[in-house]
């Protein structure tokens, strides 16, 4: 049972579903053990006078209940690995200490026929996610369910002390294009599609890794979503619809298969295990965006895959457009603690290089910005050439009232044509500036419903590129003189 607590710490840091616990009082003072922790919280353990697992842990959250003033919510019972113990994580507001909410895991283990102890750990969830592996291990260290208690000092030393370094040894290698470092464990090999800040890696045994894959998303209630049903408009392929404040943590399942159906690939089922809201993972380019990170079980008609995933939605602009970055590890028939360790080792230490991302679309975005002023300065120095022109044709009209009415005539529908003509290239150049300014590119998708469809679309820079890379024979910049009238600018 002690080697089993020590190897499932790994995958209690995750502090699964952002939980929260009680302060607890043992119910009898003479039969349970409890431990001030000095990071804060408590441990607790020891008989229960219970006969089943269940019936031990409920003795502890039942005692949960009567000492915070209201019923625990509990999440997905799970097995310790390689034990005969199971654990739920529970959250609970302590309503007595001004409500309060606290974060804690229950374990009940089989200590004999019709036998059952039980252990809980707890602190205030702010701090649960630092303290449940410390906790858990000095847990480890004096609670021997079914087994002969310590006869000396330094056998209970001994047990208490951690496992020391990593499990996993990493391998930092750089992209070849050199925009992000990835960490690999051996075995493992980077795909040379890898690259522009993003990384798709592969593993023994059909394992793989995706880290920071876009995904274009539009809010519903925002403003570009709703003119573009107003005037009959569709999202450009691949975008998902979803309101950007959504609880990230309840909406994952439904995310994930937005996500498959964004690539094109069909719905699955999804079991999360364990989810909770986090910041962004270490040495992230991105700071202050909502992340959900979880642990999940994925089954398609094939095989189960299990799955650790760290998910950000990125805030909205003023349109209602945003995005997501989704990195996930999966291991097909994996174990959870398996999948959490190998997933914070790999995402924990994916590093993008953001300044040299964004140098490198500058630099391809340069050219285009630099020809669209070019023509806007041409068409300017047309259009007064044009204009003058138009002046001196009036004052040349001859004196003859006829004639000069004749004149007029055709010097007015001349004028009318150039002037629509001039317009219309005015807009245009326009709108190519005012793309410029904000950003923006036009783009072409020839092949919009898969069927040979050509279409222009607007988008940012950044949206423009990311769909220019991952499929330059589908998707191509459009240039300002291509625009389409009615379509990329109002003539």
């Amino acid at each position: 049972m002690y080697a089993s607590l020590r190897q499932f710490c790994l995958i209690l840091s995750f502090s699964l579903l952002s939980l929260c616990a009680c302060k607890a009082q043992a119910p009898q003072a003479n039969s349970l053990n409890v431990i001030r922790f000095a990071q804060g919280g408590k441990i607790v353990y020891g008989p229960v006078g219970a006969t089943t697992q269940p019936m031990a842990m409920s003795k502890l959250l039942n005692m949960v209940q009567s000492s915070c003033g209201e019923k625990p919510q509990v999440g997905r019972v799970f097995q310790f690995r390689g034990s005969n113990a199971v654990g739920v994580f529970f959250t609970v507001t302590d309503h007595p200490e001004g409500n309060l909410p606290l974060a804690g895991l229950v374990i009940g283990a089989t200590t004999g026929p019709n036998q059952a102890e039980a252990a809980m750990v707890y602190n205030k969830s702010s701090e649960f996610s630092k303290t449940v592996n410390p906790m858990l291990q000095q847990l480890a260290g004096v609670w021997h369910p079914g087994a002969p208690a310590a006869t000396t000092a330094s056998t209970s030393q001994k047990a208490s002390v951690p496992a020391s370094g990593p499990t996993i040894k990493l391998q930092r290698i750089k992209l070849q294009d050199s925009t992000a470092v990835v960490a690999i464990p051996a075995g493992w090999t980077i795909d040379p599609k890898s690259g522009g800040g993003g990384a798709l890696l592969h593993g023994p045994h059909n394992a793989t890794a995706v880290l920071d894959n876009f995904f274009l998303a539009q809010d519903p209630s925002g403003s570009g979503y709703r003119n573009m049903m107003r005037y009959g408009g569709k999202p450009l392929k691949g975008m998902i619809i979803y309101p950007s404040n959504a609880d990230l943590v309840k909406a994952l399942p439904e995310l994930i298969n937005l996500f498959r159906q964004s690539m094109g690939q069909g719905p699955i089922q999804v079991n999360i295990d364990h989810a909770e809201m986090v910041y962004p993972p270490s040495g992230a380019y991105f700071q202050g965006e909502r992340c959900v990170r979880a642990v999940s079980e994925n089954s398609p008609t094939e095989a189960k895959v299990v799955l650790y995933r760290v998910t950000c939605a990125f805030a909205p602009d003023q349109y209602g457009q945003y995005h997501f970055l989704d990195s996930f590890v999966a291991i097909p028939d994996g174990s959870p603690s398996q999948v959490y360790e190998l997933g914070e080792a790999i995402i924990g230490n994916f590093q993008v290089d953001e300044a040299l991302v964004e140098q490198r679309a500058s630099a391809e975005a340069a050219p285009h910005i630099a020809h669209l002023i070019q023509v806007d300065q041409a068409q300017r120095i047309a259009v007064e050439a044009n204009t003058a022109r138009i002046v001196g044709n009036i004052q040349r009209i001859g004196a003859d009232a006829t004639e000069r009415m004749k004149n007029t005539e055709i010097a007015n529908e001349e004028q009318h044509r150039n002037w629509s003509a001039g317009e219309t290239e005015i807009a245009r150049q326009t709108q190519g500036v005012s793309n410029y300014l904000l950003d923006q590119t036009v783009v072409e998708d020839n092949n919009m419903y898969g069927n040979g469809t050509v279409g222009h679309g607007t988008v940012w820079n950044n949206t423009a590129e990311l769909l220019v890379k991952s499929d330059p024979n589908r998707y191509s910049y459009v240039n300002e003189p291509n625009y389409w009238a009615n379509t990329d600018f109002k003539p």
